[in-house]
Protein backbone atom coordinates (compact mmCIF):
# COMPACT_ATOMS: atom_id res chain seq x y z
CA UNK A 1 0.00 0.00 0.00
CA UNK A 2 1.34 3.33 -0.80
CA UNK A 3 1.95 6.26 1.60
CA UNK A 4 -0.69 9.20 1.25
CA UNK A 5 2.42 11.37 0.29
CA UNK A 6 3.00 9.12 -2.54
CA UNK A 7 -0.47 8.77 -3.55
CA UNK A 8 -0.72 12.87 -3.42
CA UNK A 9 2.44 12.96 -5.20
CA UNK A 10 0.83 10.56 -8.16
CA UNK A 11 -2.16 12.19 -8.58
CA UNK A 12 -0.75 15.74 -9.02
CA UNK A 13 1.79 14.15 -11.46
CA UNK A 14 -1.22 13.18 -13.12
CA UNK A 15 -3.58 15.98 -12.84
CA UNK A 16 -0.46 18.16 -13.86
CA UNK A 17 0.00 15.94 -17.37
CA UNK A 18 -3.55 16.06 -18.18
CA UNK A 19 -5.26 19.17 -16.89
CA UNK A 20 -2.15 21.53 -18.86
CA UNK A 21 -2.26 18.62 -21.76
CA UNK A 22 -6.00 18.93 -22.52
CA UNK A 23 -7.78 21.34 -20.51
CA UNK A 24 -9.47 20.76 -17.09
CA UNK A 25 -12.97 20.62 -18.78
CA UNK A 26 -12.18 18.18 -20.63
CA UNK A 27 -10.35 15.68 -17.39
CA UNK A 28 -12.28 13.93 -15.16
CA UNK A 29 -11.30 12.40 -11.98
CA UNK A 30 -11.74 9.05 -13.12
CA UNK A 31 -9.13 9.77 -15.71
CA UNK A 32 -6.42 11.04 -12.84
CA UNK A 33 -7.44 7.82 -11.09
CA UNK A 34 -6.41 5.83 -13.72
CA UNK A 35 -3.25 7.97 -14.91
CA UNK A 36 -2.29 8.16 -11.44
CA UNK A 37 -2.90 4.43 -9.98
CA UNK A 38 -4.44 5.45 -6.73
CA UNK A 39 -7.76 4.45 -6.18
CA UNK A 40 -10.61 6.77 -6.44
CA UNK A 41 -11.51 5.95 -2.87
CA UNK A 42 -7.54 6.92 -1.94
CA UNK A 43 -8.31 10.01 -4.35
CA UNK A 44 -11.25 11.13 -3.17
CA UNK A 45 -9.75 11.13 0.71
CA UNK A 46 -7.21 13.15 -0.76
CA UNK A 47 -9.16 15.52 -2.91
CA UNK A 48 -12.76 15.73 -1.90
CA UNK A 49 -13.93 17.81 -5.19
CA UNK A 50 -12.11 18.20 -8.21
CA UNK A 51 -11.70 21.75 -7.25
CA UNK A 52 -9.90 21.12 -4.43
CA UNK A 53 -7.55 19.33 -7.17
CA UNK A 54 -7.55 22.12 -9.70
CA UNK A 55 -6.36 24.70 -6.70
CA UNK A 56 -3.69 22.21 -5.50
CA UNK A 57 -2.31 21.64 -8.80
CA UNK A 58 -2.21 25.25 -9.77
CA UNK A 59 -0.77 26.44 -6.25
CA UNK A 60 2.52 23.49 -7.17
CA UNK A 61 3.08 24.56 -10.86
CA UNK A 62 3.29 28.28 -9.97
CA UNK A 63 5.66 27.27 -7.18
CA UNK A 64 7.42 25.67 -9.28
CA UNK A 65 7.49 27.84 -12.43
CA UNK A 66 8.33 30.73 -10.74
CA UNK A 67 10.97 28.89 -9.10
CA UNK A 68 12.83 27.81 -12.23
CA UNK A 69 12.29 30.95 -13.51
CA UNK A 70 14.18 32.85 -11.12
CA UNK A 71 16.97 30.02 -10.71
CA UNK A 72 17.79 30.79 -14.06
CA UNK A 73 17.29 34.71 -14.42
CA UNK A 74 18.92 35.18 -11.09
CA UNK A 75 22.32 33.15 -11.55
CA UNK A 76 23.47 36.19 -13.85
CA UNK A 77 25.97 38.53 -13.34
CA UNK A 78 24.10 41.90 -13.23
CA UNK A 79 20.40 42.55 -12.80
CA UNK A 80 20.18 43.88 -16.52
CA UNK A 81 21.59 40.35 -17.49
CA UNK A 82 18.90 39.28 -15.24
CA UNK A 83 15.79 40.86 -16.69
CA UNK A 84 16.93 39.43 -20.41
CA UNK A 85 17.56 36.24 -18.92
CA UNK A 86 14.13 35.82 -18.32
CA UNK A 87 13.30 35.89 -21.81
CA UNK A 88 15.87 33.02 -22.57
CA UNK A 89 13.85 30.74 -20.30
CA UNK A 90 11.15 31.36 -21.73
CA UNK A 91 12.66 30.74 -25.19
CA UNK A 92 13.91 27.39 -23.87
CA UNK A 93 9.77 26.73 -21.81
CA UNK A 94 8.37 27.45 -25.34
CA UNK A 95 10.32 25.04 -26.67
CA UNK A 96 9.23 22.01 -24.82
CA UNK A 97 7.22 19.16 -26.61
CA UNK A 98 4.31 20.10 -24.17
CA UNK A 99 4.21 23.37 -23.92
CA UNK A 100 0.59 24.72 -23.93
CA UNK A 101 0.44 27.98 -23.09
CA UNK A 102 0.03 29.93 -19.53
CA UNK A 103 -1.45 27.24 -17.35
CA UNK A 104 -3.24 29.90 -15.53
CA UNK A 105 -4.23 31.68 -18.17
CA UNK A 106 -5.75 28.64 -19.91
CA UNK A 107 -7.39 27.75 -16.13
CA UNK A 108 -8.82 31.30 -16.17
CA UNK A 109 -10.29 31.13 -19.73
CA UNK A 110 -11.84 27.93 -19.11
CA UNK A 111 -13.28 28.37 -15.23
CA UNK A 112 -12.55 31.72 -14.69
CA UNK A 113 -16.01 33.17 -15.33
CA UNK A 114 -17.73 30.33 -12.75
CA UNK A 115 -14.73 29.67 -10.14
CA UNK A 116 -13.72 32.85 -8.15
CA UNK A 117 -10.90 30.11 -6.32
CA UNK A 118 -9.48 29.13 -9.92
CA UNK A 119 -9.82 33.11 -10.88
CA UNK A 120 -8.21 34.65 -7.88
CA UNK A 121 -5.24 31.95 -8.01
CA UNK A 122 -4.26 32.91 -11.90
CA UNK A 123 -4.33 36.61 -10.33
CA UNK A 124 -2.16 36.37 -7.51
CA UNK A 125 0.44 33.87 -10.33
CA UNK A 126 0.08 36.83 -12.37
CA UNK A 127 0.79 39.74 -9.62
CA UNK A 128 3.58 37.70 -8.33
CA UNK A 129 5.88 37.42 -12.05
CA UNK A 130 4.43 41.43 -12.35
CA UNK A 131 6.33 41.73 -9.10
CA UNK A 132 9.24 39.85 -9.73
CA UNK A 133 10.34 41.68 -12.86
CA UNK A 134 9.40 44.81 -10.73
CA UNK A 135 12.32 43.72 -8.40
CA UNK A 136 14.87 43.09 -11.31
CA UNK A 137 14.19 46.71 -12.74
CA UNK A 138 14.26 48.24 -8.93
CA UNK A 139 17.69 46.67 -8.67
CA UNK A 140 18.76 47.21 -12.23
CA UNK A 141 18.30 50.95 -11.27
CA UNK A 142 15.52 51.42 -13.71
CA UNK A 143 12.64 53.24 -13.19
CA UNK A 144 9.56 51.23 -11.79
CA UNK A 145 7.00 51.71 -14.49
CA UNK A 146 9.52 49.54 -16.92
CA UNK A 147 9.00 46.07 -14.66
CA UNK A 148 5.39 45.93 -16.24
CA UNK A 149 6.44 46.93 -19.43
CA UNK A 150 8.85 44.05 -19.18
CA UNK A 151 5.79 41.29 -17.73
CA UNK A 152 3.26 42.53 -20.45
CA UNK A 153 5.96 42.14 -23.56
CA UNK A 154 6.54 38.19 -22.04
CA UNK A 155 3.30 37.59 -21.59
CA UNK A 156 2.34 38.65 -25.25
CA UNK A 157 5.36 36.28 -25.89
CA UNK A 158 3.90 33.38 -23.88
CA UNK A 159 0.32 33.76 -25.63
CA UNK A 160 1.43 34.12 -29.02
CA UNK A 161 4.36 31.16 -28.69
CA UNK A 162 1.34 28.77 -27.80
CA UNK A 163 -1.10 29.68 -30.30
CA UNK A 164 1.85 30.12 -33.22
CA UNK A 165 3.64 26.70 -32.11
CA UNK A 166 6.73 28.56 -32.18
CA UNK A 167 9.60 29.42 -29.65
CA UNK A 168 10.85 32.75 -31.65
CA UNK A 169 8.33 35.08 -29.94
CA UNK A 170 10.97 34.37 -26.70
CA UNK A 171 13.26 36.31 -29.09
CA UNK A 172 11.53 39.26 -29.99
CA UNK A 173 10.20 40.33 -27.02
CA UNK A 174 13.95 39.82 -25.89
CA UNK A 175 14.80 42.86 -28.38
CA UNK A 176 12.36 44.88 -27.04
CA UNK A 177 13.22 44.29 -23.55
CA UNK A 178 16.73 45.34 -24.24
CA UNK A 179 15.52 48.20 -26.46
CA UNK A 180 13.30 49.17 -23.31
CA UNK A 181 16.04 49.00 -20.81
CA UNK A 182 18.49 50.89 -22.74
CA UNK A 183 16.10 54.02 -23.33
CA UNK A 184 15.04 53.77 -19.59
CA UNK A 185 16.82 56.25 -17.14
CA UNK A 186 16.84 55.83 -14.12
CA UNK A 187 14.30 57.97 -11.74
CA UNK A 188 17.31 60.15 -10.28
CA UNK A 189 18.95 60.85 -13.59
CA UNK A 190 15.02 61.76 -15.51
CA UNK A 191 14.06 64.37 -12.08
CA UNK A 192 17.43 65.96 -12.77
CA UNK A 193 16.90 69.46 -14.62
CA UNK A 194 19.67 69.90 -17.73
CA UNK A 195 22.14 72.36 -17.64
CA UNK A 196 19.94 74.54 -19.94
CA UNK A 197 16.84 73.98 -17.49
CA UNK A 198 19.31 75.00 -14.91
CA UNK A 199 20.36 78.02 -16.26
Amino acid sequence: MISPETAELRILDAAETLFYGRGIQAVGMDEIRSASGVSLKRLYQLFPSKGELIQAYLRRRDIRWRQKLAAYADAQATPEASILAVFDWLHEWFGEPDFRGCAFSNSFGELGATSSAVAETARAHKEAFFRYLAELTAAAGKPAALGDHLALLAEGAITTAAITGSAEPAHQAKAAARVLLDAAQPPAARAQPSPAEGA
